[in-house]
């Protein structure tokens, strides 16, 4: 079957499948119990671009499935991506492609979905060139290394009709649907407060200098849209997360799963009015470049979150270290994992416990077949919005000037719950030998935000707005709204 019909069987096998069972004929388009189809003429073709991390899982969820397959494998590291090939092949005895340069997947007309896990800052520009060539696409979170990439990436997705789906992977999670759901029926009275926590310590990643590339990546190619610049840390793969030009610091790498639970539950749906951040990188020196320990204060005029980031050693908050709190007038709810969190009342009591995990990737397999994004549990739009919050918490912490804890802790006391993050703050790096009496932290401005336009406005947006964008290599741009 050609790429076109296939795609024209899959956009009508909906219809297909409600006639055949209102005549209560059997039909190859009626999915199995497990939610796959049996019908080979309904077998979606994947791409996977950047396969050394959480592309492994998106192999094994693609290659898992009866219903998908795993045709071509992209990596700008030829090393890594022979050997996916090799695994993917001992698995399925089917040996995909292996392709460096990701247009080349994007080019065959037989792909139908492509599935992307590369660093950050090729997110955007790798989605929007997947949908101009026709592709749907499953793309991991932060979804964009700046606020900007991420609106460019909702239109075109609206522009050219294809599913996008988003990888926090929470949103199918049973145990957060059912919190979520609990939070909004008001059943521990009236929220407009949530905490997002990102208690994750990491060490150093080895002193900055200048590095060898491995031999087998692609360095032009694996820089893509972002600065060529030397490689100044001692491993090229994952620590592009430290470092600005490729990253988005923990705040943007584990924190967005966080981040969109608090912005979900609390039913916030734009980027927020107003932002801050303070912190910096405490405890040691490295070639790391993002705060190691962060707060931001996102506003929404009648709710609001702050998230902390602490990447030190850390005991947990009311029981979580990589989680969500709810704060409502009759109780709590704490989220202290992925897959499980429970309900409290204003005592401390147990009142109702959450828990089961996700088919994310299942999710996105069903939009694709239904061809409506309502069908996604994480859309593109969902994704912007949280890592546009992780953003521009990182554009107010970037933009500040070096305080001392006095001088934080000052600008801080008109907020209750903020002067409060501060203390715990500040006791943290103490108990983690950091003497604040020597040491300063970045201390950014209160900006406030056009939720409509995602610029900032006020006394601070012409210093601000160019925060929202980059620079872009030539051949790497990602374009305008007017150029998609």
């Amino acid at each position: 079957m050609t790429n076109r019909s296939r795609r024209e069987f899959l956009e009508n096998s909906m219809f297909a499948t409600a006639a055949a069972v209102a005549a209560g004929a059997s039909s190859q388009t009626v999915l199995a119990k497990d939610g796959q189809s049996d019908s080979p003429n309904e077998l979606l073709r994947v791409a996977v671009v950047g396969v050394r991390g959480r592309g492994r899982s998106h192999l094994s969820a693609f290659s898992g499935r009866k219903d998908t397959e795993v045709a071509i494998i992209c990596d700008a590291d030829e090393a890594v991506g022979q050997a996916q090939v090799e695994e993917i092949h001992k698995k399925t005895g089917k040996k995909p492609k292996y392709v460096k340069d990701m247009r080349e997947a994007y080019d065959d007309k037989d792909i139908d979905v492509v599935s992307i896990a590369t660093p950050n800052h090729w997110h955007a520009l790798a989605t929007i060139w997947a949908v101009q060539a026709g592709k749907d696409v499953y793309v991991e979170k932060p979804v964009s290394h700046n606020v900007s990439e991420g609106r460019r990436m909702v239109q075109a997705a609206r522009k050219y009709d294809k599913i996008v789906q988003t990888g926090t992977q929470c949103r199918s999670t049973k145990a957060t649907t059912e919190a979520v759901e609990y939070v909004q029926s008001g059943q521990i009275g009236d929220c407009n407060f949530a905490r997002g926590l990102c208690y994750k310590p990491r060490g150093p990643i080895g002193p900055a200098g200048k590095y060898d590339v491995p031999g087998s990546v692609d360095y032009d190619l694996w820089t893509g849209p972002a600065a060529l610049q030397p490689l100044t840390r001692p491993k090229l793969h994952y620590d592009w997360h430290w470092v600005w030009n490729t990253g988005n610091g923990d705040l943007g790498n584990q924190g967005i799963h966080q981040m969109d639970i608090c912005r979900w539950g609390l039913g916030a749906t734009s980027v927020g009015k107003r932002v801050m951040g303070f912190g910096g990188r405490f405890g040691y020196e490295d070639a790391g470049e993002t705060a190691n320990t962060e707060v931001t204060f996102h506003d929404y005029g009648d709710k609001k979150v702050i998230f902390e980031v602490r990447g030190l050693k850390t005991g947990a908050e009311r029981g979580a270290k990589i989680g969500v709190i709810f704060y409502g007038s009759n109780g709590y709810v704490v989220m202290t994992s992925y897959n499980g969190g429970a309900a409290f009342d204003l005592d401390g009591n147990v009142v109702k416990k959450f828990s089961g995990g996700d088919d994310h990737f299942g999710n996105f397999v069903t939009a694709v077949r239904s061809r409506k994004v309502s069908d996604l549990n994480a859309d593109i739009e969902e994704g912007h919005y949280s890592s546009a919050m992780c953003h521009l918490g990182n554009i107010s912490m970037r933009m500040g000037e070096m305080v001392t804890a006095k001088e934080a802790e000052a600008r801080l006391s008109d907020d209750s719950e903020l002067a409060e993050t501060y203390d715990r703050f500040s006791s943290h790096l103490r108990e983690n030998g950091i003497d604040l009496s020597q040491n300063k932290m970045h201390f950014g401005p209160m900006l406030e935000i056009d939720p409509e336009t995602e610029e900032f406005i006020g006394e601070h947006a012409r210093a601000a707005n160019p925060w929202l964008t980059r620079e872009y290599r030539k051949g790497y741009e990602v374009p305008s709204e007017a150029d998609l």
